[in-house]
């Protein structure tokens, strides 16, 4: 029998449908948890668009996903992964017609969506952040700001992992708040008080140490960390571990409010498609870190997605070990 150390690689495909994007990851799982990417892609598909007024996913934006996977379904192939995942999150959490959406990715994909928890979304963004952080980093706060909901994390070694879900996301803070192109000074007041509640109550009792080390995750805090730097093309090197100040968060924050959605397009660093949404993301971010008195983020590029990967290796492990 091969040890779990001698043993290769699996490749493997995970996906993330998100209330804004939607991402694809094929990569190279060793047992000793590395991931090493052979494919990636993303989409913004807006499945989520409407879902927070009408508790319903729209059959546009479905289709639009259904075509986006059945396309991944042939690169997963091309690339003979051994097992692929299919997440689906908020936006599908809350929708009344999840089920049709469901069924429809499995008859025109052929692939089969699970639809997870905030919390346990939360535990495999845990472990995709957790495969790249620094040496050194124990003991963390990490923050995932989707578009429909907001995952804060306590990861302590050696205690059990602390979630709360805030049901804030940038879709949703975007369609029910802010509805003025750019934001109005009302607008805002409302936008940053729920934030600050929401916020404050996600963290009562979670005991958070001195020390602890403040990390970010997915599209609007990457896609900050990249207008930070000026980046004309989007480098993972550089965005991954890069230290966002609160200074810079409220810089960024104050140039974007000062713009319209059409001035925003060609910013360098911001992601074409994220001209709405990344008012609410900076929004968002901001208000988190002043109500938590967080200085800094440091940026992470993995997330979900890597996490989902790993959560597949170790269960294809697991079946494998009780042969």
């Amino acid at each position: 029998m091969v040890g779990a150390s001698t043993a290769p690689p699996r490749i493997l495909a995970g996906i993330d449908i998100g209330t804004l994007t939607c991402r694809l990851e094929i990569a190279e799982v060793t047992p000793s948890g590395h991931v090493r990417k052979l494919h990636s892609d993303r989409r913004m598909l807006r499945l989520g668009q409407g879902v927070d007024r009408d508790r319903l996913l729209r059959a546009d934006a479905m289709a639009r996903v259904a075509e986006t996977l059945k396309e991944w379904h042939q690169i997963i192939d091309a690339y003979q992964a051994e097992a692929t995942a299919v997440v689906a999150t908020s936006a599908v959490r809350d929708a009344g017609n999840r089920q049709e959406f469901v069924e429809l990715i499995a008859r025109e994909a052929g692939l089969q969506v699970e639809i997870i928890s905030g919390e346990e979304e939360a535990r495999r963004t845990t472990l995709g952040i957790r495969s790249g952080l620094p040496i050194g980093v124990t003991d963390m706060l990490a923050v995932d700001i989707g578009g429909g909901s907001t995952e804060c994390i306590l990861d302590r070694p050696g205690q059990p992992l602390l979630v709360r879900s805030i049901n804030i996301g940038v879709v949703r803070l975007s369609e029910r708040m802010l509805p003025s192109d750019p934001p109005v000074p009302a607008e805002l007041r409302q936008a940053r008080d729920w934030i600050r509640t929401e916020t404050e109550a996600a963290v009562v009792g979670m005991p958070l140490p001195v020390g602890l080390t403040f990390v970010g995750t997915a599209g609007t805090i990457t896609a900050l960390a990249a207008m930070d730097q000026q980046l004309a093309v989007y480098d993972a090197a550089r965005i991954h571990n890069y230290l966002l100040t609160l200074d810079a968060v409220k810089r960024l924050e104050a140039q974007l409010l000062g713009r319209s959605k059409q001035q925003r397009e060609g910013l360098l660093g911001l992601e074409r498609g994220r001209e709405d949404v990344i008012v609410a993301g900076a929004i968002i971010l901001r208000t988190m870190m002043e109500t938590l008195g967080m200085a800094n983020v440091l940026v992470s590029d993995l997330g979900l997605r890597e996490g989902v990967l790993l959560h597949l290796a170790n269960r294809l492990n697991s079946h494998s070990s009780l042969r």
